[in-house]
């Protein structure tokens, strides 16, 4: 573990500050009386805001941007060795340190951490955690890879007791944290460009879980493969929840008229209460349940967290209600990237939806696409009309061999017909205006920019 005295620098500066995780750092380091500064390869309106505050921000990238007196440089993971200003850092010897090193650090000062890590389901995991802190006036210091709604931020600047933490696998950020309390969601198979595997993914799990601190607890979904390989040689408590077999579970479930799932909590076989969220999907019934947990062994009541858990209504980008238009079609925006996210969000909708369920699918990255390119084809064809725009590359390039068009074919391999390729996204609008109906259901997914061709629509 890092061991560095924030107090003792004066001026951070932040490469790749618009990202939402850094420019949360970034404001809790202005708020502690550091100057702060950044950079990023274009503004957006999360450094207008940032700029806004006082800090200075300069796009793109230069060697130029690291200023005299700057003593703490922060990176991404997405920023690469060779940027011009690393290599000014490190020519200028000044201290540099990644992201989650920075979160780690901050996270000592706080007496109970809680991390919320998982393949899937962070975001909303931790939103509902932090959502259930806030409603029971517990003022917890917040960094969450979305908005929160309550707080209308991705951050809050709490108290010195919870530090609520959404930890992420890619690149082993986690194994930077030493949580009080920590929960795994679930382990699948993504960041293959990162992991060789599914034993590297485990292993890595399993270090964040050794982690923990000895008094404190982790929560665990009783369903991930090799959970006992994973949880092997822990100092700390384990709870699980998941099925009947675990410790925390969700029964007597009723679904209304709306699909809103309403369920008794149980612990230990022992119901503690009725629940009802405002989320769909049983994907959600897991998460609130990982969330309860988490809630609970920090000391809150039943009734705290039911009530919080009772206020939360979503998070931007995760089966988002973004409008309608041809006379009530709806469109749905998810960050789904993976084929289990997908196969979750598509078969909510099918439950939810009175009429076609239209997915326009944007894939993101090269290298999953590749690696899970069957499992994306198979999860795509839940929906009854699939539409396939063109890679979102991010931090990649195409050296791949595969492309969009190939995943619609492989569709229609099994489903002929079903699916059609986009080479833009006017074509894509263009078509959903034309060809959906009242009834229908449009969800715009993945991880890229795919929202913009929902709200292109919206304001047409």
């Amino acid at each position: 573990m890092i061991k560095l005295d924030l107090s003792t620098y004066n001026h951070a500066h932040f490469i790749g500050i618009g990202g939402i995780s850094m420019s949360g750092l970034a404001e809790i380091l202005l708020l502690r009386g550091m100057k702060v500064s950044g950079s990023d390869v274009a503004e957006t309106s999360i450094t207008k805001h940032l700029k806004n505050l006082g800090i200075t921000i300069n796009e793109p990238q230069s060697a130029k941007n690291i200023q005299d007196g700057t003593d703490l440089v922060i990176y991404t993971a997405a920023v690469k060795k060779d940027n011009p200003e690393i290599l000014e850092s490190e020519r200028r010897k000044l201290k540099i340190i990644d992201r989650a090193q920075l979160l780690g650090l901050l996270m000592e000062e706080y007496s109970c951490p809680i991390c919320i890590s998982g393949t899937h389901g962070k975001t909303t995991t931790t939103s509902m955690v932090s959502e259930i802190f806030l409603s029971a006036d517990r003022n917890p210091t917040i960094s969450c890879g979305g908005m929160v709604a309550s707080i209308n931020s991705s951050f809050h600047v709490g108290s010195k007791d919870a530090f609520i933490v959404e930890s992420c696998e890619y690149f082993n950020s986690f194994l930077k944290f030493f949580p009080k309390i920590g929960v795994i969601l679930n382990i699948d198979a993504d960041h293959l460009d990162f992991f060789g595997g599914m034993r590297d993914l485990e292993n890595a799990f399993r270090s964040f879980a050794k982690n923990i601190k000895s008094d404190g607890a982790l929560i665990i979904n009783n369903n991930i493969p090799n959970i006992e390989y994973v949880i092997s040689e822990l100092d700390c408590p384990v709870f699980t929840f998941g099925d009947k077999n675990a410790d925390w579970y969700a029964d007597d479930f009723d679904f209304g008229n709306t699909g809103l799932p309403e369920f008794s909590v149980f612990l230990h076989n022992k119901k503690l209460c009725r629940l009802k969220l405002n989320v769909p999907g049983m994907h959600n019934v897991m998460n609130s349940l990982a969330a309860f947990a988490a809630a609970y062994e920090y000391g809150l009541s039943p009734d705290e967290i039911t009530a919080g858990l009772s206020l939360f209504k979503g998070t931007k980008r995760r089966y988002e209600f973004k409008g309608t238009f041809n006379g009530g079609a709806v469109i749905i925006d998810d960050y789904a990237h993976h084929p289990t996210e997908i196969e979750a969000t598509l078969s909510t909708a099918k439950q939810i939806s009175k009429g076609k369920v239209m997915c326009l699918f944007q894939p993101h990255t090269y290298s999953r696409t590749e690696k899970l390119f069957d499992g994306f084809a198979e999860a795509l064809s839940i929906a009854d009309e699939v539409f396939v725009l063109d890679i979102f590359a991010a931090r990649e390039h195409d050296n791949k061999g595969v492309g969009s068009k190939d995943l619609a074919d492989k569709i229609n391999e099994k489903h002929a017909g079903k699916a059609k390729y986009f080479s833009t996204f006017l074509e894509a609008e263009k078509y959903f205006l034309k060809n959906c109906f009242p009834s229908d259901m449009l969800i715009t997914m993945g991880a890229g920019d795919v929202n913009l061709v929902g709200e292109s629509i919206l304001s047409t």
